[in-house]
């Protein structure tokens, strides 16, 4: 019975079957992407927190101005896992990026865990980033005098009004159409990308040379790394924690990873896209690398204008034009930075949405959920669904770091797809595959290592986390998934 039932749970649903769902006429999603809409879509998510808030945290209290050396190595661990994503999703171009992958190749169970690791972690990170979206639009609306009740907007509001009326509106595009999204990311992408290439060049006119030395600070001990805040790996090897020198580079990678799950979103509208075994690699490497450049060169500007001890947590960027006396440029990032927040919240619950619906046609979870709109051709159950709950979340919840929460499970997916990569390639390898992972099984060990690693530089109270979501994951799958499983019924019934 033991024996039966841990089949059971490993139980593959095949690349074939993954694909024919995709064409039954209630499940059916609108094909309307290209390579271009879905590396703005990327860039899109990738440029915003990293660059308009997260540069100042890690540069003052982890880094140093080698926090470009950061962004760097969490480039690189990227960039090896984007290779194997870029393989698996021209393979199999279905939504719900890596938990169709973890179904295709180690089973039900360990697709269940990823998908629903990855969907609390979306809703999670969307209802925060919505939060500082709030932070950003009272701060300008203040400086031209309009200020908003403490009640109702702000840190000590008692509900967040403008972080749920963005959410609530972004929800309403996303049921519009995933095209007429696309559009709107668009036009927002160029705004906030004009914005970061403005702070690089009109920065370069207020570097200060002694504000890079030292470039990699010498390790100490700080309250930012003190505690359950203490990296993993420092406290299993008995390492005093510190900040600064290579561990804080380490350290303050594993946190700025954070602004490079992009690509990953990308995977997820495979299925929305017109030809997904060319846009698809196209759209992950090519957002990933555009991304990369901008971040290091903004991180090396930021802290040449100013002392890294000084920066700002809220508005790094802004702040740092206002030190010398730039307030005009520090008005346009806060426009910059609205209008980057907004495409990260639009596009972390555009995933998260893809992700549900292809669980829930799975009969994971409700299949009714994974109903699509006649007119739209979106999962509109779903994404209002998931609109309402975010849009509660943004309301209630404080801004605070969730960064790290969102890293490990993000890893951890990077993790079970660079594996799945090779697993496919022993098991499948008759599949056609228009984009191949290069020097396998090279490339995926050297992503699973470095991501490993990055997971590791995390702080002790993100793994605890951690835990206690795969915990409430399994729960949910032993009530519900698992007697309910579509993959089940099917080979039960032989259909």
């Amino acid at each position: 019975m033991g024996a039966q039932r841990a089949r059971g749970v490993l139980r593959v649903k095949s690349v074939e079957q993954s694909i024919r769902d995709t064409e039954a006429p209630e499940h059916r999603l609108r094909k309307d992407l290209s390579a271009l809409d879905l590396t703005v879509f990327g860039i899109g998510v990738i440029v915003g927190t990293g660059i308009f808030v997260l540069t100042g945290r890690v540069a003052r209290d982890l880094a140093g101005p080698a926090v470009a050396l950061s962004f760097v190595v969490a480039g690189v661990v990227c960039a090896l896992a984007a290779l194997c994503y870029a393989e698996f999703a021209s393979t199999v171009p279905v939504a719900g990026s890596a938990y169709t992958f973890s179904f295709a190749t180690l089973g039900e169970f360990p697709a269940w865990i990823i998908g629903w690791d990855l969907t609390l972690e979306m809703a999670l990170a969307a209802a925060v980033v919505a939060v500082g979206w709030s932070g950003y639009l009272t701060s300008l609306l203040s400086s031209y005098g309009i200020h908003l009740p403490d009640a109702i907007a702000g840190e000590g509001a008692a509900f967040n009004l403008p972080a749920a009326l963005i959410v609530l509106i972004l929800t309403a595009v996303l049921v519009a159409g995933v095209k007429l999204s696309s559009r709107v990311n668009l036009i927002i992408v160029a705004i906030k990308v004009a914005v970061v290439l403005l702070v690089i060049v009109a920065g370069l006119f207020f570097l200060n040379a002694e504000n890079y030395t030292p470039f990699v600070p010498p390790a100490q001990q700080t309250p930012a790394v003190e505690g359950l805040a203490a990296p993993l790996i420092q406290v299993l090897f008995g390492v005093t924690p510190v900040a600064f020198g290579v561990f804080g580079i380490f350290g303050a990678a594993a946190i700025v990873f954070f602004a490079y799950i992009g690509f990953d979103i990308v995977a997820t509208a495979a299925e929305e896209t017109r030809r997904p075994q060319r846009d698809l690699p196209i759209g992950i490497i090519a957002s990933l690398a555009i991304c990369t450049v901008l971040y290091v060169a903004v991180s090396l500007v930021v802290v040449g204008m100013q002392p890294y001890s000084r920066l700002s947590e809220a508005a790094p960027l802004a702040d740092a034009f206002k030190a010398v006396g730039q307030t005009w440029a520090a008005t346009l990032i806060s426009v910059g930075a609205l209008a980057g927040l907004t495409t990260v919240v639009m596009i972390l619950m555009l995933g998260q949405s893809r992700v549900l619906f292809a669980m829930s046609r799975d009969n994971l979870l409700p299949r009714s959920l994974a109903r699509v709109h006649p007119r739209f051709g979106t999962p509109a159950r779903i994404t209002i669904i998931m609109g309402v709950v975010v849009a509660v979340l943004a309301g209630l919840v404080p801004l605070s770091t969730i960064a790290e929460l969102v890293n490990i499970g993000t890893l951890f997916a990077f993790v079970v797809v660079s594996i799945a990569v090779v697993i496919l390639r022993r098991t499948r390898p008759d599949l056609p595959r228009s984009f191949r992972t290069p020097l396998v099984p090279l490339v995926p060990i050297l992503s699973v290592l470095a991501c490993l690693y990055l997971m590791l530089n995390l702080p002790v109270e993100t793994w605890l986390r951690f835990v206690v979501w795969m915990i409430i994951g399994v729960v949910i799958y032993a009530l519900y998934g698992y007697r309910h499983s579509r993959v089940a019924h099917s080979a039960e019934t032989g259909s």
